[in-house]
């Protein structure tokens, strides 16, 4: 080790960049990101890479803060006690604190015939793989985009633009997340778009063939191309490596995002999952789960008590193509009002997001420390309270 706090962050995403950035406050602190790619990926982005109005990547050079080493690998493992974690390359790095931040990917369906057939988007080489795809298909080929979130709405609205025929199977209602009076507009954009909108029970996938989608009400619908987009997981190294997880594998942590099993590791982003109450998975909450990573490691290192996790979410954003968006506002525990903006506004909005979850990276690479977020402190701590109230009367 140098006489340098070393500060070793796993994944370059929203959550991985924004914490090494603002680990550079101070100038006794040395810190390496380790990165399987070596451009950023806008994942917000992907959508459009897919429908060819994007390339989805950004030089690091432009994000990341000087003086931060950028190693271009993928961690294979994580010693603890060692504390150090192993590269598939070959080699190993050291480190006095560890930030996860290894973010999400596509969940694995387990739908028989979807990992063969189904062509996934959440990461930069599946949509690139699924663009070169799209580009080698007649125009007149029938594509079925199978979940109804954002990624599924907007990833068929941009093909959808292109004068593609394409069906959106969302297996529950389209846009769990909007208020329903958005919700119907949302309906409108994609007819308008020429999208066949299948909600309900009758329209959960129930196998994937090379030329057809199977839904559970018996329909079997034609598709040359089928793009699955329900569903997010995250890697496995924190329970490779012994890590205590979730359910769903991301690391268990304190509400200060300290692994409850060593406190030099912290996390971050999508893998996070604070008092087993993870936050929704977004870029707007990776960036700012990234940030508090990097003030609970920055307080250890000063002898200080980290803070807890406080944080709400004041919208999210949906587009319908290049033209239309929807623009949802929320109360600070995460549910939709009813006030929204649509149409060009809605789409401004929404384009306003994307750029700004970049240059909020940009910004706390010239200026650490200086990024912000609306806070809560009301609801969260309700919530906690309560699973406590529920894991008490279980013990009773």
């Amino acid at each position: 080790m140098s006489e340098k706090t070393e500060v070793v962050v796993v994944g370059g995403g929203y959550a991985g960049v924004m914490a090494a950035n603002r680990l550079t406050q101070r100038a006794d602190v040395a810190v390496t990101v380790v990165n399987p790619r070596q451009a950023f990926v806008p994942r917000l982005r992907l959508h459009q890479l897919v429908g060819g109005t994007h390339d989805a990547v950004v030089d690091f050079r432009e994000v990341l803060a000087e003086g931060i080493r950028l190693v271009v690998d993928n961690v294979t493992g994580i010693d603890a006690a060692g504390r150090r974690v192993t590269l598939a390359e070959g080699g190993e790095l050291g480190y006095d604190y560890l930030i996860y931040a290894v973010g999400s990917g596509s969940a694995g369906p387990r739908v028989p015939g979807a990992a063969q057939f189904a062509y996934p988007i959440a990461t930069l080489e599946a949509a690139q793989r699924l663009r070169s795809v799209l580009f080698d298909t007649p125009i007149t080929a029938a594509v079925t985009v199978v979940g109804g979130g954002p990624t599924g709405i907007e990833t068929a609205a941009e093909l959808a633009e292109q004068g593609r025929g394409v069906t959106l199977v969302c297996g529950g209602v389209l846009g769990p997340y909007l208020h329903p009076k958005a919700r119907r507009t949302a309906h409108k954009y994609l007819a308008k778009l020429g999208v066949s909108v299948l909600e309900g029970p009758d329209a959960s996938v129930t196998e994937v063939t090379p030329e057809s989608v199977r839904l559970s009400g018996g329909r079997t619908l034609n598709s040359q191309v089928t793009i699955w987009t329900a569903g997010f997981g995250v890697p496995d190294l924190a329970a490779r490596s012994g890590l205590s997880t979730d359910t769903a594998g991301r690391l268990l942590t304190d509400e200060t995002l300290t692994s409850v099993d060593d406190e030099r590791i912290v996390a971050a982003g999508d893998s996070a999952a604070p008092s087993d109450l993870p936050f929704r998975m977004s870029a707007y909450a990776a960036g700012c789960l990234g940030a508090h990573a990097a003030d609970t490691v920055l307080h250890r290192i000063a002898g200080e008590q980290p803070e807890p996790v406080d944080l709400s979410f004041p919208a999210m954003c949906i587009s319908f193509g290049r033209r239309a968006g929807i623009f949802q506002l929320a109360h600070k525990d995460d549910t939709a009002i009813r006030l929204y903006f649509t149409g060009p506004v809605g789409k401004k909005l929404k384009e306003f997001s994307c750029a700004a979850s970049v240059e909020h990276l940009v910004e706390e690479a010239h200026k650490p420390g200086s990024h912000s977020w609306p806070k809560d402190g009301k609801h969260r701590p309700a919530l906690l309270q309560a699973q406590r109230d529920d894991a008490a009367a279980r013990v009773a």
